[in-house]
Formats: structure tokens, C-alpha cells, sequence
């Protein structure tokens, strides 16, 4: 078991963080692999049952008109998805969880608090997904956006403007994993009154919690690590506060970008391994980290864990864990191809966060809606491969790549 600075900023290991909620049998809070089990939805209550249950409804009926029931119409809400709505707000510290549709839909609905006329400053190389949102489709809604280099929180502070309502950060960032300071930012944006928003899908609640470093809304893509078989689409968003919980709730319903219920009670299933996996896998990906770095024909490697990453030191004050995902540049898209068309193991897709290892190209898959100028600008280079470690043994995995390697034919210069 690897150990690394918590939270606190003390020595602690990995797997050994407590968090807020239910209690042990003398009052201790429970540790996160414990509430991964028992999150309070673990056994229904009416049969016994050890899964909550799927209820497949769409409505529900009015014993009493004048008294509704908790649930009316499962838009508004399903017992299904408010057993996951409930273990994520547990898992992250939050007053409020929400499932959606997809992690865009998570992202998009809560970007819905703004209105027109609205700044929003922005993690510069963010998710392409959020960047095609911002860029194309908020932005004729009257909503603004400005990227930054949130490494530097001098280049978060010159980005205010009078019209500044959000930041949105994305840290480790995708793909470059570079490293934000959630706690310097919130105390910058506190000190303004900006609504702060985190896309947390990278690390997930087990190795960071942004809220404890007062993050307003933690948003995920739980298509990828909190679900972790690749069988599932979902998003979720968790809100600090009862108050930013309800506009949120408004939005959702109002919007209706909810996850159905069979989705619900997939995504918990993966979620009740989230700490096994990721231990796992992060373990796989430090070995892989270090041994891509040791290459001469890799130009650059990108992970936290690495004792040149230059955010290593932000990031163990705010995490437990390094995470799994590793982007490395093999000098050239030519390259970049070449490599890809030889690899076994890694699945060539989109997605990332599975028990099966994923090679991604970002340019042509994740951030293709980046116009090549702005790609290059943030880092994202034609040679760059995003390598998100999976449950395999990683001596077979670094085998494949060694092949893959020594199969491409240019070398970087």
C-alpha cells in the first residue's frame, strides 16, 4: 500500500481516509472502502434485499391528494436514482447529489445556474466536450469564457472581469494532467463571490474531495471510473450546500436530464469496487509511468506521481493517490498512429476509467473539437497518447506497448 500526503496534508496512507457520515459501531465515522458498502441504500428496508431495488415506474400513485407522495413521476425523482443521488453526496461530502444522463449533461445543467451576460473563467485544457459546450453553444446563449493556465493563480486572478460569476476547474487536467489549487482558487473566488465548479472525474471521491477545500459543485463522469466496466453512461454532480442543492434540483427536473433507473443501479454496482480498482490501477500506472519516462524515444510523459511532474507537490496537499490515467507524446501523429494500430491489450477508444486498460487519441477522439491552433496552445500535441490503466498485469501491458513501440517505424526527434 503506497503512502502519500492526504488531504490534511499529513502522511497517511491511500486507502486509509475517513470522511463525514454514517457511524461506526463507537461512533467513528467509517472509512470510505466501509461506506462504499454501506452507504445507507445497501439493503432495502421493505424486503430485505441486498441491491436496491430497480423501480421501473414512471409515475406513482396518490394514496391521498392532498398529502403526494415522496415520489410522483420519475422525472422529479425515482427511489432507484435517489439511492445514487444519496451515495454520491456521501462519498463527496456534499449536501446534495444528482444523476444525469451523461457527464455532459451533468456539466451542462449545473453551467445552467449562469445566465446571459455571464464570465465564467476556465481550466484551459479541459475536456473537449466542455470546451465544444462553452465555446459553440453557450457562448450564443450570451455566456463567456476565458482559459487559463490554472497552475498560475496570477492568471486566474487578470482573467476577473466585472461580469465574472463562475470558475471551473478541471485538475488533474485532461490530458495534460496538470495540477490546479483547489484551495487557493476557492479563496480567491470566495473572496469575489464566484460560484466554484470541479470536474472531479479523474481522481473520483476516493483519492479527492474537492468540497472539503470549499468547491461549491463537484461534477463527474461517472461513465468512467465510479462506473468502471464501460457498460454504463452517466454523470452526477454533488453540491456543497442545501441552498446551491435546490437551484440544482430545479434544473434537473426542469431540464429533465436525468439517468434512468437501470443505469442507477448499474452505476452503484461498479461504484461498491471504485476503491479496489483504483488501487489497483494506480499502482499499474506509476510502474507504467516510470518506465515510459525511462524511454529515449518518448518525448514527454505526463502524471502526477512522477517526481518531475512540476504540480506533484499541489497535488499531494489535495489528493491521496496519483490516479490512473498517464498521457505520454511519442514525438509525431504519424508515430502516434503507428502505435496505435499495434497495440493488443489497451481497447483504441474514446472513454477512459475501466477494469480494461484504454489508449486514447486525444486529438482525433476526446478534444477533436479543438481547432489544431488551440490544441497546440494547451499542450495537446499531434504525438500525444492518453493511456488510462486498467485491471491487467501491468508486466503485459508494458510488454505490449515495449511492441507497439518498436513496431512504429519514425523516432521522435
Amino acid at each position: 500500500m503506497s503512502i502519500n500526503k492526504g488531504p490534511s496534508g499529513l502522511e497517511s496512507q491511500v486507502n486509509g481516509n475517513s470522511l463525514p457520515g454514517k457511524k461506526g459501531r463507537e461512533g467513528d465515522e467509517l472509512r470510505f472502502e466501509t461506506k462504499l458498502l454501506h452507504f445507507g441504500g445497501e439493503i432495502d428496508r421493505a424486503t430485505g434485499a441486498s441491491s436496491v431495488p430497480i423501480y421501473q415506474a414512471s409515475t406513482f400513485h396518490h394514496e391521498d391528494i392532498f398529502n403526494p407522495p415522496l415520489h410522483d413521476y420519475s422525472r422529479s425523482g425515482n427511489p432507484t436514482r435517489q439511492a445514487l443521488e444519496d451515495y454520491i453526496a456521501l462519498l463527496e461530502g456534499g449536501a446534495r447529489g444528482f444523476a444525469y444522463a451523461s457527464g455532459m449533461a451533468a456539466i451542462s445543467s449545473s453551467f445552467m445556474l449562469l445566465s446571459a451576460g455571464d464570465h465564467m473563467i476556465v481550466t484551459e485544457d479541459v475536456y473537449g466536450g466542455t470546451y465544444r459546450l462553452l465555446t459553440s453553444i453557450l457562448s450564443r446563449m450570451g455566456i463567456e469564457s476565458t482559459f487559463v493556465d490554472m497552475t498560475d493563480l496570477d492568471q486566474v486572478k487578470a482573467a476577473l472581469k466585472p461580469n465574472t460569476k463562475a470558475v471551473y476547474m478541471e485538475t488533474p487536467s485532461n490530458p495534460t494532467l496538470k495540477i490546479t489549487d483547489i484551495g487557493a482558487v476557492t479563496d480567491w473566488a470566495k473572496e469575489h463571490g464566484l460560484l466554484t465548479l470541479l470536474d472531479n472525474t479523474f481522481m473520483t471521491p476516493f483519492y479527492q474531495r474537492p468540497i472539503e477545500f470549499g468547491v461549491d459543485i463537484v461534477i463527474h463522469s461517472a461513465t468512467k471510473f465510479l462506473g468502471g466496466h464501460s457498460d454504463v453512461l452517466a454523470g452526477l454532480a454533488v453540491a456543497r450546500t442545501q441552498e446551491l442543492g435546490d437551484q440544482l434540483k430545479q434544473l434537473q427536473n426542469g431540464l429533465g436530464t436525468v439517468l434512468g433507473v437501470q443505469d442507477s443501479w448499474l452505476l452503484m454496482r461498479g461504484m461498491k469496487t471504485l476503491s479496489t480498482r483504483m488501487a489497483h490501477s494506480e499502482q499499474s500506472a506509476a510502474k507504467l509511468a516510470a518506465w515510459l519516462q525511462g524511454r529515449s524515444d518518448i518525448k514527454q510523459v505526463y502524471y502526477p506521481g512522477l517526481l518531475s511532474h512540476p504540480g506533484r507537490e499541489v497535488h499531494e496537499k489535495q489528493s491521496s493517490g496519483y490516479g490512473a490515467v498517464i498521457s505520454f507524446d511519442v514525438g509525431s501523429g504519424e508515430r502516434a498512429k503507428e502505435v496505435l494500430n499495434h497495440v493488443k491489450l489497451p481497447l483504441v477508444a474514446v472513454s477512459l476509467g475501466a477494469v480494461e486498460s484504454i489508449l486514447s487519441y486525444p486529438t482525433m477522439m476526446s478534444h477533436a473539437a479543438m481547432g489544431e491552433k488551440v490544441r497546440h496552445e494547451r499542450g495537446i500535441t499531434d504525438g500525444l497518447l492518453r493511456f488510462s490503466v486498467g485491471l491487467e498485469d501491468v508486466d503485459d501491458l508494458i510488454a505490449d506497448l515495449d511492441h507497439a513501440f518498436a513496431a512504429s517505424h519514425e523516432v521522435p526527434r
